[in-house]
């Protein structure tokens, strides 16, 4: 039934992509409140559909924040149940300037649609969503279905937990498959094997009680925004290696399989480099691919402090902070990771320099699907069938914090299954998805549920 379901699929591609563009035009901005309509919107819009498809149960699932949307079909009794997963939420589409056409306005151009959320990951969702309708449209799916289509990826997930706890009969599952998590090559197919975790916090800093006259002060007082720049250029070595005691400390040996996994998928420099227009950096010991999949990091996304309008003031700030995130490898723990931070800028916080520390909770480590899971050997199958060849397998550098989570919390298996291409300037003005991944995408998930389908239930829980 796959293959009739794949090509009533694609027959009716370009309904499909009408109904993403109408998607993309709902502006589902998760952490601005000035975009809690747009965030509405495109949950009735896809609960709607979802209905509209034959799923039961569609409903939210509250825990505090943005809702969660499921729906479920049961029909496949002894079938594996299967948690599909997506999330509605996008970034902000800031700065407005820089983008050629409406960043809520999907745009075609060149083979590309342009929108923000397109790529990440609106496109890949609707793929799932319409292969799962498709299926009960042609008589029943070869798996049970459970979809769950977050509203706060692109904050952290801060109410996952909150989730999980109020709504435990929801996400019983054998396993998950994500859309969200895309293909690591444009060249070549990959299967992604795990991902990075995450954490964060912010850095305050205070030298004085008040801001003051950088004339009759300066020299005699100390900058905030110095001292913070001092203590965040403490943290790593001229070649960008990590110089935080203990911060590495668990993190998981690269193994014989990351080790030929990652040279399988080489990065080529000077490519990588030019596209960015920027100069080589980190570690000279680890190749590129695993700087940016295995290594940790530390990274400080925002800095501020004291006068940044338009034109001079001469002040001297009393005050300045700064939001870090750091990318966990396999192993490591967030907690412990945020700690060690922590104590690595304490210890170097001059007298005279208060400093304190602002959570973003607990954060999410890495994520690794495990050598011949079913799920990994059911998704190589695919790749094989749609492209004629084997696929790399991949880590990725970001983060889906719902793959660690629900693993520690639930016990379940995450494939990434989704269409996006590592170019498509996610998070970034001008984002894009190819025209041809819509396609590719409706071909090969038919196939996936096909092959999950034969597979038994307990096999995919590793009992």
């Amino acid at each position: 039934m796959s293959d009739a379901v794949a090509e009533a699929l694609v027959a009716r591609k370009d309904e499909i992509l009408e109904r993403l563009k109408a998607l993309l035009r709902l502006p589902s901005v998760s952490t601005d409140p000035a975009y809690a309509e747009g965030m509405k919107a495109t949950r009735e819009f896809l609960m709607a559909r979802l209905r509209e498809g034959g799923l039961d149960d569609v409903r939210l699932l509250d825990g505090g924040g943005q809702p969660a949307i499921t729906g479920t079909w049961n029909g496949a009794p002894g079938k594996p149940t299967l948690l599909i997963y997506g999330h509605y939420d996008v970034q902000p589409p800031d700065p407005l300037e820089l983008w050629k056409t409406p960043p809520f306005e999907p745009t075609i151009r060149d083979g590309r649609l342009y929108a923000r959320g397109a790529s990440d990951v609106k496109g890949s969702t609707l793929i799932a969503v319409e292969t799962v309708i498709e299926f009960i449209k042609a008589g029943g799916c070869p798996v049970n279905i459970r979809f769950f289509l977050e509203g706060e990826e692109e904050i952290g997930s801060p109410s996952l937990g909150s989730i999980i706890e109020r709504h435990p009969d929801v996400l019983v599952a054998d396993a998950m498959i994500s859309a969200d998590g895309g293909r690591a090559s444009t060249t070549l197919p990959t299967i992604s094997v795990g991902s990075r975790g995450l954490t964060a916090l912010q850095i305050n800093v205070r030298t004085a009680s008040k801001d003051m006259h950088s004339g009759r002060y300066g020299g005699a007082v100390r900058n905030a925004i110095h001292e913070l720049s001092k203590l965040v250029a403490s943290l790593h070595d001229d070649h960008g290696r990590i110089v935080v005691a203990g911060f590495m400390d668990d993190l998981d040996p690269i193994g014989a399989r990351e080790a030929a996994d990652a040279a399988a998928l080489p990065v080529d420099e000077a490519e990588f480099y030019g596209e960015i227009g920027a100069a080589p950096y980190g570690d000279p010991d680890r190749a590129v691919r695993e700087r940016i999949t295995l290594i940790p990091t530390i990274e400080v996304n925002g800095m501020w402090g004291g006068y940044t309008g338009t034109g001079s003031k001469t002040v001297l700030p009393c005050e300045a902070h700064a939001k870090v995130t750091m990318r966990l490898g396999p192993g490591m723990d967030p907690a412990r990771a945020q700690a060690r931070l922590r104590e690595h800028l304490l210890a170097r916080a001059p007298a005279g320099v208060a400093l304190d520390f602002t959570g973003r909770g607990g954060g999410t480590p890495a994520f690794t699907l495990r050598e011949g899971h079913p799920l990994l050997a059911a998704a190589e199958a695919v790749v094989r069938r749609t492209t004629n060849r084997a696929p790399v397998r991949a880590r990725a550098g970001g983060t889906i914090p719902i793959t660690a989570i629900f693993k520690e919390r639930l016990g379940i298996d995450t494939i990434t299954f989704g269409f996006a291409m590592p170019d498509e300037d996610v998070h970034a003005p001008n984002e894009f998805f190819r025209l041809s991944s819509l396609e590719e995408g409706l071909r090969a998930w038919p196939l996936l549920l096909t092959e999950l389908g034969k597979v038994a239930p307990e096999a995919l829980r590793g009992q």
